[in-house]
């Protein structure tokens, strides 16, 4: 059980970030070009999510910005800040906001208002020197700069019509011009995909945020390597892989939105970026592929 004082969450012990997430401050997202908001939270609603993460409330006697400092707290003693955001910005709080669009809009209109809000998060955060980081379905309060770690237990499920739904939805953000988000999706893709198969030989994958030492760990247990046995051409394939890894890795490290303020940002174009969303999807593509024939060997003892 983290200690308040150490918790990088602290730093989220801010009214102005309580007011974020309670709906009541409005900020400017930049996808939509309107002032947006997270959806209102009553004060019986905000004591119902109390309960359901554990801390026992009753209505009454607290300002909702107050609700939002207890519920922090409960989760910071209890590990489970990464929960409550993914609590707060779950698409099923969203419906009163958003009915009316179609499934493509209400999909769109809420990953923009969910990355404003972090953006938002962020404008408070920088004077600490820490910043808000959305990592695959989890997320961390890290500081400025710092390589992001990947919460790596609770990764759902990869499988190919995952791989084409990720890879499709990146495209369209490149389509309505966000190519941040869509270098962010690739980066997830890529994580998750490795994660995945890490975790299917009882290992556990590496949390120093760094995208090659992930594929390295992966090829390892798998035994993807360039070795003399194999076709030159083949070889080539291979090796070429850690080179497409590396560089989505890092374009996203200087130009994904999941970064932050801060971070020096590069201008790409559109091309470039459905190059990188196409390669991350064909990478993990193949270790899922690579992964699942292993699988089967191991089952029935044959190739």
């Amino acid at each position: 059980m983290p200690e308040m004082s150490n918790s990088p969450f602290s730093f989220l012990r801010v009214k102005s970030i309580y007011e974020i997430l309670d709906g009541d401050t409005h900020f400017k997202s930049s996808k939509l070009d309107e002032e947006v908001s997270l959806p209102y939270q009553s004060g019986p609603k905000l004591v119902q999510t109390l309960n359901a993460f554990g801390k026992p409330s009753d209505y009454g006697g607290c300002s909702r910005w107050q609700y939002v400092e207890k519920l922090l707290d409960h989760c910071i003693a209890n590990d489970r800040v990464s929960d409550m955001f993914a609590c707060f910005f779950d698409l099923s709080r969203f419906r009163d906001d958003l009915q009316g669009f179609s499934a493509d809009e209400i999909e769109r209109r809420h990953e923009a208002i969910v990355e404003a809000a972090i953006e938002a998060i962020n404008g408070e955060l920088i004077f600490g020197r820490h910043e808000l980081r959305r990592i695959g379905n989890a997320y961390a309060v890290s500081p400025i700069d710092a390589s992001p770690t990947m919460d790596t237990p609770s990764i759902k499920v990869i499988d190919r019509p995952y791989i084409k739904d990720m890879a499709d939805r990146a495209h369209r953000d490149i389509e309505q011009g966000d190519c941040d988000s869509a270098l962010t999706k690739a980066r997830t893709l890529l994580e998750e995909t490795f994660c995945q198969v890490i975790e299917r030989k009882g290992e556990i994958p590496s949390t120093s945020g760094d995208m090659g030492k992930l594929f390295a760990q992966a090829k390892k247990l798998y035994n993807i390597h360039a070795d003399a046995t194999m076709d030159r051409r083949i070889c080539d394939l291979v090796n070429g892989l850690n080179k497409i890894v590396d560089s989505i890795g890092q374009m996203r490290n200087k130009q994904g939105d999941a970064h932050g303020v801060g971070a020096a940002r590069v201008r790409i174009e559109d091309y470039h970026a459905r190059l990188a969303v196409n390669a991350a999807a064909n990478v993990a593509d193949f270790m899922l592929s690579v992964a699942n024939r292993v699988r089967r060997e191991e089952k029935t003892g044959q190739p």
